[in-house]
């Protein structure tokens, strides 16, 4: 029995101890990014290239991921209103028949933007590869980050602990059941978020440099 209740306090001690690296690791993130995300293009200072963080383009029970959908508009808002001059899309090609960057591409061009003002990046796994390559790779170290306000965020706590100079433009966020869910999840991507920046977790992939005209 005294095996039994040492195990169980052990568990309780473990659990205990996660749920204050959840909520430190949150309200670290928070801090990092406090009054650098906007939502209106009138608040927000002008940066020559604008980060689009990938998604996926369809839900997994059908129709159009809202957060796809909502991102792409706040790309096309923020380039129609001159605060970016480029669309650095990031996202997972890790399969054939996988591809977000080049579906963000269409979409973005169906919406107005020139081909010449997208450039794709298709190593964009995590929120941490589409950010450290878009320096390491693509060559910026201050750039606007494209996404709702709780990625950029962490996008943003990601590029200020590798010396970059990131602001956030927030897309639309997506309420209901879909949405919390997306936020639970949220707090388990910032906890790894923190800990990828204490062991210095690398990209996956990096490769040659790649220049944005």
């Amino acid at each position: 029995m005294k095996i039994i209740k040492l195990l169980f306090n052990l568990l309780l001690l473990a659990i205990a101890l996660m749920c204050l690296l959840i909520v430190y690791a949150n309200v670290k993130i928070e801090q990092s990014a406090k009054h650098k995300t906007f939502t209106n293009t009138e608040d927000i200072e002008a940066n020559k290239v604008g980060l689009l963080l990938g998604t996926a383009k369809y839900l997994v029970g059908g129709g159009v991921n809202p957060y796809y959908q909502y991102r792409i508009d706040a790309a096309v808002k923020l380039f129609n209103s001159g605060k970016i001059d480029v669309v650095l899309v990031s996202g997972d090609n890790g399969s054939e028949d996988y591809d977000e960057p080049t579906t963000f591409k269409k979409d973005l061009m169906a919406k107005g933007i020139p081909e010449n003002k997208i450039v794709l990046d298709y190593a964009g796994f995590r929120t941490l590869d589409s950010v450290v390559r878009a320096n390491k790779i693509f060559g910026q170290s201050k750039f606007t980050v494209i996404s709702q306000q709780f990625h950029n965020e962490r996008a943003i706590y990601i590029g200020k602990a590798h010396g970059l100079e990131l602001i956030g433009f927030n897309a639309k966020d997506v309420e209901g059941k879909n949405g919390l869910k997306v936020q639970l999840r949220e707090y388990l991507a910032r906890t790894k978020a923190w800990i990828d920046i204490l062991i210095n977790k690398k990209p996956k992939f990096y490769g040659d440099p790649i220049a944005i005209p």
